[in-house]
């Protein structure tokens, strides 16, 4: 038997902008993570178990963009492989699903890293190649991702990411101070899909606006990761609270959202952001020890769904 894991991620700055080559900064949410189980099956064939998506298939049932599936095939290209071992993957989770904090990218680099060490390719196992793998089954399911997700989960630590040609920029950086976040869910789950193809929608009625409200967020993350590098915590709030003013004018942050920010800040949170591609799914706040019962109490009471600690350093 063989088992691996995958944490979540936070975007911390540049959302959506990241899609159209702004920096952005994304960090591992490693107290939230997604496993993948290997065994030999004792019947033929290769069963995939989810318990959380309530699946239990063949992988010949499986539709071909199945996400268990869309990561197994990945694996089998990569590999040459003409013939699976008869085998059960069990995939759990968790991750809040449709929540913008990496779910799906979880899943699929938790199955990669299990079935390279199921399997003994050690080539496969390396953080660009699970990175490689999992961004393609992302493209299944997001149209056209950042790259941000799964370069997160795969590496595990926080990054500067810029999306370019002919190769992605992936900078880790060191966090100057503690940082210590709350993650607020709003309830509502929306698709990451449908969000970042009405901003392109938008961008393309509106080439100039967009770009300039991309800049901005661009500007912001490069700011924000020297604030994060000196552990100047008060601009790292500033700067937190500006880019959700800007994704707001982009108009994928929501009422939930908005509200949800809103107590944190009136309760004294340094800083507070929707994270991902909104329209629902989470907000962050930026406390101290000090704020951070008060900014917890008042999430909860504007109708967070839950609320998780999670800190850097």
């Amino acid at each position: 038997m063989v088992e691996a894991s995958a944490p979540g991620k936070i975007i911390l700055f540049g959302e959506h902008a990241v899609v159209y080559g702004r920096p952005a900064i994304a960090v591992p949410l490693s107290q939230l993570r997604a496993t993948a189980v290997i065994q030999p099956n004792p019947q033929s064939g290769v069963q995939l178990i989810a318990p959380d998506l309530g699946m239990s298939a063949s992988l010949q049932e499986a539709v071909p963009d199945d996400p268990l599936a869309a990561a197994i095939h990945q694996i089998q290209r990569a590999a040459n492989i003409a013939q699976w071992p008869d085998m059960i993957v069990t995939v759990s989770s968790q991750i809040p699903i449709a929540s913008g904090l990496g779910s799906g990218a979880a899943i699929t680099a938790a199955i990669l890293r299990a079935l390279a060490q199921y399997l003994d390719l050690p080539y496969l196992l390396t953080d660009e190649q699970i990175s490689a793998l999992t961004y393609e089954v992302e493209k299944i399911h997001h149209g056209t991702p950042s790259g941000i997700d799964n370069t997160v989960v795969a590496y595990e630590r926080p990054v500067y990411f810029v999306r370019r040609q002919p190769q992605n920029l992936i900078e880790p950086f060191a966090v100057g101070t503690l940082l210590r976040l709350l993650v607020a869910d709003t309830g509502v789950s929306s698709s990451t899909k449908l969000v970042v193809g009405d901003v392109r929608r938008q961008w393309e009625a509106d080439p100039s606006q967009f770009e300039a409200l991309f800049s901005t967020c661009g500007e912001i993350a490069v700011a924000a990761r020297q604030a994060i590098e000196r552990g100047d915590l008060p601009e790292i709030g500033q700067l937190m609270t500006r880019n959700h003013q800007v994704l707001q004018t982009m108009t994928v942050s929501s009422l939930e959202l908005d509200r949800l920010v809103q107590a944190a800040q009136q309760a004294g949170a340094l800083g507070a952001k929707l994270s991902g591609a909104g329209w629902g799914g989470n907000m962050i706040a930026l406390v101290t020890m000090e704020t951070e019962t008060a900014v917890r109490q008042a999430l909860l009471q504007a109708g967070a769904r839950h609320v998780l600690l999670t800190t850097l350093i």
